[in-house]
């Protein structure tokens, strides 16, 4: 079985996740900000699990805003397992709102979380895994980047983003024997934090100009929630079991992509389409081997 690190697992998927793996027979690195401070009652809970099933999982602190924090956060792991097999990157925060009410700072914050937290992670991480010559990068992205759905903007941005810094960053280090997978989850209005803690725009003024569209905006969660068959459990479970399915594969065997989405939203197939478009061109530029992973 794995070590493996995860981001974001105080709460929603990364919580789930992290479990999962637990039970599934992996140590479980599970990180989050402020573990002895602001969500000392979420690592309580993660410690409680482990003792109370027997399971291994431990809480490191790890801000992916700071490098210096994910750099601790793999010097932690290392120093204590002895060695680093996955990294999941999951940490991960919504905005809702009109694109124009949101600063380029605000924008910018929210990139610094969901798309840079990852470069960090990755920098701490990439000397460990090159060393050893095999590893996993998952990242947990989301339909969004195909989907695009209104009054998200900025979110999409950071996670399309994400989306094509995981892929660009695969070619490099598949030569290195570290193999890529992204997830990508739909929309799951219950079970996470998303909704209730997603952040709106400090420009409440320009917000007010578009005050004709708040309708719309109001019922994002119901017409989110009307996507889902009549019946059919939206509950984020099931991308946590979609990781711990994929990471008990063999290495090397692992999906580059797995969208696990409810909704009929056809993100498979459109992501079907534009990898055969973006592999042809890649083998065309005589790169082909990038998209291939090296064991070394």
């Amino acid at each position: 079985m794995s070590t493996v690190l995860i981001t974001g697992a105080a709460t929603g998927i990364g919580n789930l996740t992290a479990k999962a793996l637990a039970r599934a027979g992996h140590r479980v690195y599970a990180t989050m900000r402020g573990p002895e401070g602001r969500n000392a009652p979420r690592a309580r809970e993660l410690r409680d699990v482990a003792a109370a099933r027997g399971v291994d999982i431990r809480v490191v602190e790890l801000d992916v805003t700071s490098q210096e924090s994910a750099d601790a956060a793999v010097e932690t792991v290392i120093a204590e397992s002895g060695d680093l097999d996955v990294v999941i990157h999951n940490a991960g925060h919504l905005v809702v709102g009109y694109v124009e009410a949101f600063s380029a700072e605000e924008i910018a914050h929210l990139i610094d979380v969901n798309t840079l937290g990852v470069q960090r992670l990755n920098r701490a991480v990439l000397p460990h895994l090159r060393g050893r010559g095999r590893g996993t990068l998952l990242y947990v992205g989301s339909t969004t980047s195909v989907t695009a759905p209104p009054f998200l903007g900025p979110y999409v941005v950071s996670k399309a983003a994400m989306d094509s810094l995981a892929l660009v960053t695969s070619y490099e280090v598949s030569r290195f024997g570290i193999e890529t997978v992204i997830v990508m989850p739909g929309p799951f209005p219950e079970g996470t934090d998303h909704f209730p803690k997603a952040g709106r725009a400090a420009d409440t003024a320009v917000a007010e100009a578009y005050r004709a569209l708040d309708p719309l905006v109001d019922r994002n969660e119901e017409a989110t929630a009307s996507l889902f068959a009549p019946g059919s459990t939206a509950a984020p479970v099931v991308v946590a079991e979609e990781i711990t399915r994929i990471l008990g594969l063999p290495y090397g065997e692992r999906p580059f992509r797995a969208v696990v989405d409810l909704t009929d939203s056809g993100v498979d197939q459109a992501i079907a389409v534009v990898t055969e478009a973006r592999e042809d061109f890649v083998r065309r530029m005589g790169f082909g081997q990038v998209l291939e992973l090296r064991r070394t």
